[in-house]
């Protein structure tokens, strides 16, 4: 055992070559028990699995059979010694495996003790396994082989050596490298930031790590490239600064792939701030001018190409487009020869096909005299020469399916022509921008739509008759909608009374016009109907109950935004005939009333619940309008103002309203203007109206006797009355009308029977009774002596129907004027 040292286990050796790791590694311990004769007594299934044999051929069996040479009784009996004196033995054997292999076992024995009656020791190992050793020539070829460009430079910053990786990188050769300064062989906007760098590091011995900066080399001088260098002091054993360390990578990978990151996330913030389709697409060319480009120009489809209708494309005709943005590192965009705004042939490099493929085109090196240029726009050729105009990408753009235009990037004093690596960021912004001008084209046409909507609703025209004098303003929302649900309208009532009416449909959109619609039609069907303003309100209020219980469970959001619980209203109804008013609100802000001395009121109108909450009842008040009085309804969008304060809003509308000298129709726009000089995010609603009282030269109404023979004189004095207001002509079938409703009166009714003829801008014949019956329209039989008198009034006037009153009914009927 003469491998063997007495003591403690052995110490790991020095390094060689310099590689900073230990000499060996332990493998598990195996461990066996040998008697003192040296008979091995136990054999663990560890010591059969480091040496191979199995414990049936070693117990028993003299330990010295498992040693690869003789045994040294001296030092054996040495070991023993130290070992029956408690301290334990460790050191190196060479053992011999059972396939015959020597191994180098790191062998321990502990002190001995009693074992089954006899003297024992417990032995353990573990094989020592050698690990290699860095040779010279190992770290010459990781130098040489590693992916980073390695170099010394001296004091005076020559370089001393490089690696292979380096001269790749730089694209000079070694020769002409060692012993000149990186200026010397690099390119100037290159090599001066390194030798700036290196002379700190020397000067402050402090190293600089990941120094990140752009440049070109020899290797590759017409594309730009990221490197990543890091610099450290060499010292000697005196620590002396000798030189430089220099090491390099190319980052263009990494670097791009940041710059594509910034660059999205900076056009985010930049591109589709409105939902204007124009204005993105000018964002977009603003943004590339001049982090990417100096000259870009977007062309949008006048139609977009979708996937299932490509239109003039399929049959490969060229698609009509126009340009919507331009912008040039040059003032006034000369390079370009179409303007924003008008239309753009789509020329070669391009084709139909390419737009549908959607893949980007990159010409690096841009030639105006090709054929495509050249013959079919010179003009754009000429202004490529003389601008400069040498590298170009086209994307097109698309988005869901659709593509919607095209985006080309151009450069001119920018001298590096656009490459691979471009492609990325170009693609990347013209996808960003594509998206926002998709939601600005979907927006508008959806805008446009309810706009359209929202105009057929609203009254083309306001018919006051005689009665009033109306002008009416509305003001969309300056909100993202722009379209929402206040309406107004003037309905023409029997017996030349006027139905005025305002509402206000919560929310905006196209669903809260549809929803103005509705409630707009309902209204006027009510008004039809005669029914006074507390009545029509709770109808109304019991409609809008039933269509928000037609809605579906769900949010506003899946429903469209088409409920109608919370809308207000207003409904007045004027009558010429006596100058009143009466009106009834719900939820809706109290109408202003100037009479003609100019005192400005608000009547005290009960306001009643908004539509929608049912249950609960809505009041009517009635006022007297002198003749010329004013009377103004809207919407709380008028009064709210910024500050919100709506009794100082109506202050300020009544200050506004009461101004005269100006024509009713100047007078409306004029008060929206004064009240709400900036856009404001509610819709705004103003109606006003002029009283008119009737002149009782127009108005005549006489008692009927409920007698069948008083018919005769009731024809009679109608007649005489229609040819003193010159209406001779109507009177034949104005006799016949009122024959028919006074005898209609006079045999179904009760009590007396009142005739009353009012001549405006038509003629109306009235006849009031006390009973509730309602008359019905019927078609009687030839063998019938009756029930034609509704048929015939039906076919003569132009319109007639019934009205209820706090004393019975009012059967009208009315004629056009000649």
């Amino acid at each position: 055992m003469a491998s063997a040292d007495e003591g403690s286990p052995a110490e790991p050796g020095p390094l060689s070559s310099g590689d900073g790791r230990g000499r060996t590694r332990m493998a598990d311990d195996a461990a066996a028990v040998i008697a003192g004769d040296g008979t091995v007594i136990a054999w663990t299934r560890g010591a059969e699995a480091l040496l191979g044999y199995p414990a049936a051929e070693v117990v028993g069996r003299s330990a010295a059979l498992l040693l690869t040479g003789p045994p040294d009784t001296s030092r054996t009996a040495a070991v023993a010694a130290r070992c029956r004196a408690g301290s334990g033995w460790s050191g190196l054997l060479p053992l011999r495996s059972r396939d015959g292999r020597s191994l180098d076992i790191d062998v321990r024995a502990t002190a001995s003790f009693q074992i089954a009656g006899r003297e024992g020791f417990l032995v353990s190992g573990r094989e020592l396994t050698p690990h290699w050793t860095m040779s010279g020539s190992v770290l010459d070829d990781f130098l040489t082989r590693s992916p980073a460009g390695m170099a010394v430079l001296d004091p005076d910053l020559r370089y001393l050596w490089l690696n292979d990786t380096l001269e790749r990188f730089g694209g000079v050769p070694r020769e002409q490298r060692l012993g000149r300064r990186p200026g010397d062989v690099l390119p100037g906007a290159l090599a001066t930031p390194i030798e700036r760098l290196m002379r700190q590091v020397l000067s402050t011995g402090e190293a600089i790590t990941d120094f990140e900066y752009l440049g070109w080399s020899w290797a590759d001088p017409h594309r730009r490239r990221a490197y990543a260098s890091s610099f450290f002091p060499l010292a000697d054993a005196q620590d002396r600064r000798i030189g430089i360390g220099y090491l390099v990578l190319d980052v263009t990978d990494r670097w791009n792939a940041r710059r594509l990151l910034s660059l999205v996330n900076e056009a985010g913030s930049s591109i589709g701030s409105t939902l204007d389709v124009q204005r993105t697409a000018q964002e977009l060319a603003d943004f590339a001018v001049p982090r990417f480009a100096d000259f870009v120009f977007v062309d949008l489809l006048e139609t977009p190409l979708g996937g299932d209708r490509p239109g003039a494309a399929a049959e490969g005709e060229r698609p009509a487009m126009r340009r919507a943005g331009m912008s040039s590192v040059r003032e006034g965009c000369p390079e370009g020869v179409v303007r924003v705004g008008e239309t753009v042939d789509f020329v070669p490099p391009h084709d139909t096909r390419f737009l549908l493929d959607g893949a980007p085109v990159l010409l690096p090196v841009l030639d105006p005299d090709g054929n495509g240029w050249a013959g079919e726009q010179p003009a754009r050729a000429d202004r490529i020469r003389e601008f400069g105009l040498h590298s170009m990408i086209s994307v097109p753009m698309r988005a869901r399916d659709t593509v919607l235009g095209l985006t080309t990037f151009m450069r001119s004093q920018n001298p590096v022509p656009f490459d691979e690596d471009d492609v990325a960021p170009a693609r990347e912004l013209v996808a960003r921008a594509a998206v926002a001008v998709d939601n600005a084209r979907r927006y508008t046409r959806e805008h446009n739509a309810a706009l359209v909507l929202q105009r057929s609703l609203l009254p083309h025209t306001l018919r006051g008759g005689t009665a009033l004098d109306v002008a009416s303003s509305y003001l969309p929302a300056d909100a993202k909608d722009g379209v929402g649900g206040d309406w107004f309208d003037v309905i023409p009532l029997s017996g030349a009374r006027v139905g005025l009416v305002i509402g206000d449909v919560v929310g905006h959109g196209i669903g809260a016009a549809a929803t103005m619609g509705r409630l707009r039609t309902a209204v006027q069907t009510l008004a039809d109907m005669d029914l006074p303003p507390d009545e029509l309100l709770a109808r109304l209020d019991d409609l809008v109950l039933r269509l928000s219980e037609e809605e579906p469970a769900a949010g506003p959001a899946e429903r469209g935004g088409t409920t109608v619980v919370g809308a207000t209203c207003l409904y007045a109804v004027y009558d010429p005939a006596n100058g009143s008013c009466t009106m009834a609100r719900a939820g809706h802000p109290p109408p202003v009333v100037v009479t003609p001395d100019g005192a400005v009121t608000f009547p005290d109108l009960p306001s009643g619940p908004p539509l929608g909450l049912g249950g609960l009842p809505f009041e009517s008040l009635e006022i007297e309008l002198p003749e010329g009085s004013l009377l103004g309804l809207y919407t709380d969008g008028l009064i709210e103002g910024t500050d919100k304060d709506v009794e100082s809003g109506m202050v300020r509308l009544g200050r506004a309203v009461s101004r005269g000298g100006l024509p009713l129709e100047d007078l409306c726009p004029a008060v929206v203007k004064e009240l709400l000089p900036v856009p404001q995010p509610d819709d705004i609603a103003l109606l006003l109206a002029r009283t008119h009282v009737l002149s009782p030269e127009h108005l005549v109404s006489w008692d009927v006797p409920v007698d069948p023979a008083a018919v005769g004189e009731t024809r009679a004095r109608v007649s005489r009355q229609l040819e003193a207001w010159g209406l001779a002509e109507l009177s034949m079938t104005t006799e016949l009308i009122v024959s028919e409703l006074v005898t209609n009166a006079i045999r179904y009714a009760s009590g007396p029977v009142r005739l009353r003829l009012l001549f405006q801008s038509a003629l109306t014949c009235e006849v009031s009774d006390t009973s509730n019956t309602s008359p019905r329209l019927r078609h009687a039989r030839t063998t019938d002596e009756g029930g034609r008198g509704l048929f015939l009034v039906a076919q003569l006037a132009h319109r007639w129907g019934t009205r209820y009153t706090s004393r019975g009914k009012i059967i009208w009927a009315e004629q056009h004027l000649p």
